[in-house]
């Protein structure tokens, strides 16, 4: 048999092969992130310069997931502070995920990027073109989570396609129970940028 892919597996076979439930409680991911940490003017300023570089590539072509990375990621890294000590970011990780069974078979992925503090995993980024919704890279976003080496702590994925931004939170203890927040869009009015940024912040200070 194939050895799995996290690029094309379903919510549906990571619920058989990881016993992965969805929770059903309207505050599994919002209670962690209950008041956004304030964003400076300045900061709001640069997130601004963001939205706008990204609907300017956007009006001449689909920005593939390099483009996305450059012009969008990179930038709400930079000012979440992941870029400094104590924090370390990796690219392309290698994963690999035995199934609740043991049965031998293995999932295997690669993460875009993986921002850590020591061995702790910090926070799964997964980047995609702007053709694809976010909600398609849910079940790949999981499948690394599935791979944390500190199942006691809970895990969180932030997913983009440079327009859209969903957060995942995952719970892998005695049940892995997962849950999102709401999706946030750079077509909005505003700019859910500030909202994104703030919850990157107060990931770090979950820590």
């Amino acid at each position: 048999m194939a050895t799995p892919i996290a690029t094309e597996v379903t919510l549906a076979q990571l619920r058989d092969r990881f016993g992965l439930v969805r929770s059903t409680d309207a505050d599994f991911f919002r209670a962690d992130f209950a008041s956004n940490l304030e964003i400076t003017e300045a900061e709001r300023s640069v997130l601004d310069r963001v939205q706008q570089n990204y609907l300017s590539q956007l009006e001449v072509q689909g920005l593939n997931e390099e483009t996305v990375k450059m012009v969008v990621v990179s930038p709400l890294l930079d000012y979440a502070g992941f870029y400094r000590a104590p924090f370390t970011i990796d690219s392309e990780v290698s994963i690999e995920i035995q199934e609740t069974d043991n049965n031998g078979a293995v999932l295997t992925g690669r993460i875009d990027t993986l921002i850590l503090l020591s061995q702790l995993w910090v926070l799964v980024v997964e980047s995609k073109r702007t053709r694809f919704s976010v909600q398609a890279a849910i079940p790949q976003a999981l499948a690394y989570l599935l791979a944390k080496p500190q199942p006691e702590k809970p895990g969180y994925a932030l997913i983009t396609n440079g327009g859209e931004f969903l957060f995942v939170k995952l719970l892998n203890q005695t049940i892995p129970t997962y849950g999102f927040s709401k999706t946030f869009s750079l077509l909005n009015s505003g700019n859910d940028l500030y909202q994104v940024l703030g919850i990157l912040k107060q990931i770090t200070a979950l820590l």
